[in-house]
């Protein structure tokens, strides 16, 4: 195999694409700089939601609020403001549904009554399940408080008939939490992985359609198909330039991803997130051996299609299958196994986790996923080779 000539096709393919902006804007800025940011501004913003859910005062409809002034003050300990209505039960739903309201409280007429005689008080709370998480954070925040006052009225009641309100509890569940705020921070940041597989495949999508297609396209492929070199190290060159766009994007988004996770303060939740120097290295590394198959496939697509926007049209399709194991991981809670760790994608996946989780994965683990990653695609490099191999491929 003539490497200096591959090297020669690697190095034009390369600098051709540094002077196009368009490759440029998508490698190394658009999926490497904007995904980051975006991802870390949501996570911030979602964050500080949640906490502003729990803390902020609220306020709530209640209808006929005078039958249960002592739970009514209650839910003024807790932030939960109320507002007086006169609603009955036709006039509580369809101020719900208007959206006048997100929940509202009726007190039924018999509250008093059953209160008195130690039965369980009915109180109806209106809500739509169908709202947005806003609406459903209220409703569980305004049925917590509500549970609360329930389970200090009856710990009051065992006390005043000289029952210990610990009789009522044979079984104490105490939950002892062993994660660490390393391994919590994983949990949320595992959503990294989609991001970066996809920002790394968009760094080679334009290289690997305009090194096929556009030089169909362009009438340059003839001419260079007629060197002495033979075409299948040709396109070897190309992948290979690819494949090192890939990389640079690879490094570009793990880079940024360490960067913005600093400014999500997640130390305020108590979780850490375990992006150091070396950490976000063992990503880069793991990761790599994707990058071959992806930029291979990519290639073999592109040699079907006649034009740079049919082409266009096919790869951005394809750039989706090494994601779409990781759809499966939550859906079906896959684990980490060595069995897993053939599959492409999904087992960067978890070597990606393991690494956010502060955890060593077995070598055994790492050494199937590269191989069998770099197993397929040095096959799909070799198919991408014979295809260029056929008179057809010139249109």
């Amino acid at each position: 195999m003539n490497l200096r000539g591959i090297f020669t096709v690697f190095r034009k393919e390369f600098l051709e694409n540094l002077r196009d902006r368009r490759t440029i804007i998508t490698a190394l800025i658009f999926g490497p700089l904007l995904g980051p940011m975006l991802f870390s501004g949501m996570m911030k913003f979602a964050m500080n939601r949640g906490e502003a859910t729990q803390t902020d005062l609220v306020t709530i409809a209640v209808a006929h609020g005078e039958r249960a002034p002592n739970l009514l003050r209650f839910l003024d300990s807790r932030g939960i403001e109320t507002e007086a209505h006169d609603y009955d039960d036709a006039g509580a739903r369809a101020a719900v549904r208007a959206k006048r309201h997100k929940a509202v409280l009726l007190i039924t007429a018999d509250y008093a009554e059953r209160f008195t005689r130690s039965d369980p008080a009915k109180v109806l709370l209106y809500v739509d399940d169908s709202a947005q998480q806003t609406g459903r954070d209220l409703t569980r925040r305004v049925r917590g408080a509500i549970e609360e006052y329930g389970r200090g009225i009856a710990t009051w009641r065992l006390l005043v008939r000289g029952v210990d309100p610990l009789a009522s509890m044979p079984v104490a569940v105490d939950t002892v939490d062993v994660s660490t705020p390393v391994s919590r921070a994983a949990l949320l940041l595992g959503l990294l992985s989609y991001l970066i597989v996809l920002a790394t495949l968009m760094g080679g999508l334009y290289l690997a359609i305009d090194s096929t297609a556009g030089e169909r396209e362009r009438g340059s492929l003839e001419a260079l198909l007629t060197t002495p070199m033979a075409r299948a190290q040709i396109l070897y060159g190309k992948i290979l330039a690819t494949s090192s766009y890939m990389l640079l994007s690879l490094m570009l988004t793990v880079t940024a991803c360490a960067v913005a996770a600093h400014f999500i303060g997640l130390e305020r939740y108590g979780m850490s997130a375990n992006l150091g120097p070396f950490a976000v290295l063992a990503i880069i590394v793991f990761m790599a051996p994707l990058i071959l198959p992806a930029a291979a496939l990519m290639t073999v697509v592109a040699s079907f299609t006649r034009s740079f926007r049919e082409a266009q049209t096919y790869v951005s399709f394809v750039i989706m299958i090494p994601a779409l194991p990781l759809a499966f991981v939550n859906m079906l809670e896959l684990q980490r196994s060595l069995p897993l760790m053939a599959v492409p994608s999904l087992s960067q996946h978890f070597l990606m986790t393991s690494v956010l989780r502060g955890e060593s994965p077995a070598l055994a683990e790492v050494v199937m996923s590269a191989g069998v990653s770099l197993a397929l695609g040095a096959l799909l490099s070799w198919v991408a080779g014979r295809l260029y191999e056929r008179e057809a491929i010139l249109g």
